[in-house]
């Protein structure tokens, strides 16, 4: 098992890639915190970890409240007595708000994908410098890497702030054992739901593996990273595209 013996926490956990994230890295051995703003469905993914044989709890976050993350992290220590890993999954597409030009949904979303990165990346590099290290693994995405005018332009601007600030964590925490690097994942079904045919068309045939990712796909990236076969990589990008940025 890759992750042996090891307290991992995955926001977002209930559900998309971070469900798909949770329920790998229980399989692989981790003991799994999924943490989440919607209860039922965490409650729900936890409950289905351990009746797989796993280990898991689910623990209420809202990722934009700095307080809360210090009540997960006393959770998570109060449960397991450590912290290994922590993947910064919780996020919102740019299209969770109509106007595309307003402040309220910069200032939203910038919360969400952004600043909540910052609060749970100090906190957990603070537990794992404790115990010798760690791995913490943020989801950007490839609008980090490209331009894009779907949506909110805030997505744009926090997924690339999570890329850069990646990179400034890794270096900060590296001498003290905890790993920082981020992923990318392109574009998967649960992102074109409500697009139209043509939109979707358009997504695949700019990708050269010609089809959309799926979160398993994602969450094997996210495994290695966490993991310590990913002993010697920090502040990189991990790019799960199907090739979209190549193009």
């Amino acid at each position: 098992m890759r992750l042996k013996d090891k307290v991992a926490i995955v926001t977002g956990g209930a559900h998309g890639m971070g469900e798909a994230e949770a329920r790998l890295f229980a399989k692989e051995g981790a003991k799994v915190v999924v943490a989440d703003i919607l209860d039922d469905m965490g409650e729900s993914v936890a409950a289905e970890i351990r009746k797989s044989g796993g280990e898991a709890r689910f623990v209420q976050l809202d990722v934009t409240k700095d307080e809360e993350w210090a009540r997960l992290i006393e959770a998570t220590l109060a449960a397991y007595g450590k912290l290994d890993i922590l993947v910064n999954n919780a996020g919102v597409s740019g299209s969770i708000v109509n106007d595309h030009d307003g402040t309220d949904g910069w200032d939203k979303i910038i919360a969400i994908n952004q600043s909540s990165v910052f609060y749970g990346t100090r906190r957990a590099a603070a537990e794992m410098m404790k115990s010798g290290g760690g791995s913490i693994v943020n989801i950007s995405s490839i609008v980090a890497l490209v331009g894009s005018t779907g949506g909110h332009p805030a997505y744009g601007a926090s997924k690339g702030a999570v890329r850069s600030y990646t990179k400034s964590a890794a270096v900060r925490y590296g001498p003290k054992g905890v790993r920082v690097n981020s992923v990318h994942p392109g574009y998967m079904p649960a992102m074109l739901n409500s697009t139209n045919a043509g939109e979707r068309a358009d997504k695949i045939e700019k990708t050269p593996l010609r089809r959309l990712g799926e979160p398993i796909e994602v969450a094997y990236g996210v495994l290695f990273l966490a993991s310590d076969e990913a002993s010697f990589v920090t502040g990189t990008e991990l790019v799960i595209d199907g090739g979209f940025v190549i193009q």
